[in-house]
């Protein structure tokens, strides 16, 4: 805790723009590749493994945003490493946009993704030294629940461009701009300053290991979900478009329930919250390959992914930070890239087994993978 603790108001504000930045960077320049990949596949005639090779170059690219943004944070501070992300989904998104080829796309596809992990490490960083500690866990989870309100923003925007594709990526692209904008006025610069040999300890610090195995398993088998979910739906199960958007948008609206995680992990611990929360996404997803062509199972079972997914990964961040007490950057850093390493790896080990077998029996080996997360758990402290 610094002397420079936030106001409630200053705390309301940062919170607004963080989920905000968030919900552009995960929701809209990242996650929405999976809704799109119908009209990619069309477009571009990509089939299960390439799909899954330009989703895995989104979460490479995640991994060195992450990378840069744990370095950058404390040395440039978090509003200029902030403001950079937004900037990074509008690159992003906008060569998405005007991409005449798979391989513009996936580039665009590529920048997009860095973007979520740039954004993750000085938002994070901030509430961990700026944000009065009854209520730092609770905010982090709030704003890591911006994934939610991207998801959600996305679906409609899809509905409405319809085919034009291109369009709603522009749309995207300007969003982005406007979160970084946003990003830049409010977000405080914090840069801190540590001896070389506490730098180090930091990165040693016992359980970080369990942390990053926990993370890269749980990225491995939810990330198929995100890429191949609207192929699942549409091309397996037959939904109409319009159908597979509002699941979208389901799992989008479900999705800001990840929001009360941090008031979950306080009232019945966090070992107990990340056992449940496993739990339920494997089983989301088994429903899910199991009843794509049903509209109500596949709404509810993207629901439940929803809210469940962005608690994992509020419940990651919470961990991240008890873990790395002295360096909370570093600690989101940790996690967020070995979730990225397992989302990377993930994507297109399911497009390889959908092109072998079928995209229904690749999504339940998704779930069982994520199940393997059971066996590491957080430290039952505090």
């Amino acid at each position: 805790m610094t002397d420079d603790t936030l106001t409630a108001r200053r705390t309301v504000v940062l919170s607004a723009a963080g989920i905000t930045l968030i919900a552009v960077c995960y929701g809209l320049a990242r996650f929405a590749y999976g809704l799109f990949v119908p009209a990619f596949r069309v477009a571009f005639d990509l089939d299960g493994a390439v799909i899954g090779a330009i989703a895995a170059t989104s979460y490479a690219a995640y991994a060195v945003g992450i990378l840069y943004a744990t370095v950058a944070t404390p040395r440039l501070g978090a509003r200029f490493v902030a403001t950079s992300a937004g900037v990074l989904g509008a690159i992003g998104c906008g060569l998405i946009a005007a991409a005449p080829d798979p391989g513009i796309l996936a580039l665009g596809v590529a920048v997009a993704g860095s973007s979520t992990g740039v954004a993750s490490p000085p938002l994070a960083h901030v509430v961990a030294r700026r944000v009065r500690e009854a209520r730092r866990d609770r905010v982090q989870t709030v704003v890591n629940a911006g994934t939610g309100l991207g998801v959600l923003v996305s679906g409609p925007v899809a509905l409405f461009a319809d085919e034009q594709w291109r369009l709603a990526w522009a749309v995207f692209a300007g969003m982005c701009a406007a979160a970084a904008v946003w990003a830049a006025m409010v977000v405080p610069s914090e840069r801190t300053t540590r001896p070389r040999t506490q730098r180090r300890r930091s990165r040693l610090v016992a359980g970080a290991t369990s942390l990053a195995l926990a993370a890269a398993v749980s990225g491995s088998g939810t990330g198929p979900v995100w890429t191949f979910g609207q192929d699942l739906l549409r091309d397996v199960g037959g939904q109409s478009a319009g159908s597979a958007a509002i699941v979208w948008i389901v799992l989008g609206v479900c999705g800001l329930v990840g929001a009360l995680a941090g008031g979950v992990i306080g009232r019945v611990g966090i070992v107990a919250t990340w056992r449940a929360l496993v739990a339920a996404a494997s089983v989301a997803t088994a429903v899910l390959a199991l009843a794509p062509s049903s509209f109500a199972a596949a709404a509810l079972a993207s629901g439940v992914f929803g809210a469940v997914y962005i608690a994992v990964t509020g419940v990651l961040l919470v961990w991240s930070t008890r873990v790395f007490v002295d360096s909370p950057a570093t600690g989101v850093g940790v996690a967020f890239l070995a979730l990225a390493i397992g989302q990377a790896l993930g994507s297109p080990l399911i497009g390889w087994i959908a092109d072998l077998t079928d995209l229904r029996v690749a999504i339940v080996v998704a779930a069982g993978l994520n199940l393997v997360a059971l066996l590491v758990t957080p430290p039952r402290e505090s």
